[in-house]
């Protein structure tokens, strides 16, 4: 995605700089805040089409500022950067909806990487005003993928991309075990422990997005992946 509009908070002021200047060069435009107050005022804003965010900064941490990003904006990716290399701290951040996870130091040329293939599948996957047959009935659920919203009487959901990509393959394989390394290669690109650790917790949150009819469920098929559920007998009475 050429010429995308990038907002980085990084609290090390030559780390930032340098990444705002390389980025720069590559044809970015970088926003650089020193802190996560400054970044969430800026965010506010509007027009950035990612954000690259420090976990461990003063005034607002990044995961933090991620949850009131994801707030008003479910869809934008997130990167962390962060010296912490706890694996509870890169759940965390998966859980919050992160695009990436990359631990200090890291290898400038392997963000720009990340960042190009982050900012092409979100450009491939931004809503469309045709939906080519992509959209499936889910028990009361009405998923339209190309626009990546889930309906449902009582609410409408607009999923992130990722969710959005899980939730399609669990609809294609609908009452099907969709295996779990095929979901991982398709929607992360590799099927790594950390990577699969993060499917979970989308597995998590598209259960959740699909409480209000009981007659749904995904389950876990033990040793294979998920199965996406609709038992017609248990559908909820309007």
């Amino acid at each position: 995605m050429e010429h995308a509009h990038i907002l980085l908070v990084e609290d090390d002021t030559n780390l930032g700089s340098v990444l705002q200047e390389y980025m720069g060069i590559k044809g970015y435009t970088v926003e650089l805040c020193r802190d996560g107050e400054a970044g969430w005022t800026r965010f506010q804003q509007g027009g950035f089409d990612l954000c690259i965010l420090d976990v461990m900064m003063p005034k607002k941490d990044g995961f933090t500022l991620a949850k009131a990003i994801r707030e008003i904006d479910e869809r934008i990716p997130l990167v962390f950067l962060t010296a912490k290399s706890m694996q509870s701290d890169k759940i965390e951040g998966f859980r919050l909806g992160a695009d990436d996870y990359i631990g200090k130091p890291f290898s400038i040329e392997e963000l720009l990487l990340r960042v190009q293939a982050i900012l092409r599948r979100s450009q491939t996957n931004q809503p469309s005003q045709t939906s080519n047959g992509e959209i499936f009935g889910i028990g009361e659920y009405i998923f339209d993928y190309p626009n990546q919203s889930l309906q449902h009487k009582q609410e409408t959901r607009q999923l992130t991309s990722r969710e959005a990509e899980l939730l399609r393959l669990l609809c294609q394989q609908m009452n099907q075990v969709l295996k779990r390394e095929v979901a991982l290669k398709s929607v992360w690109g590799d099927d790594n422990y950390f990577n699969g650790r993060s499917m979970d917790v989308f597995i998590t949150k598209l259960r959740k997005h699909l409480k209000f009819d009981a007659s749904v469920e995904i389950v876990n098929v033990h040793g294979s992946g998920y199965k996406l559920l609709v038992n017609e007998h248990l559908r909820t009475q309007v």
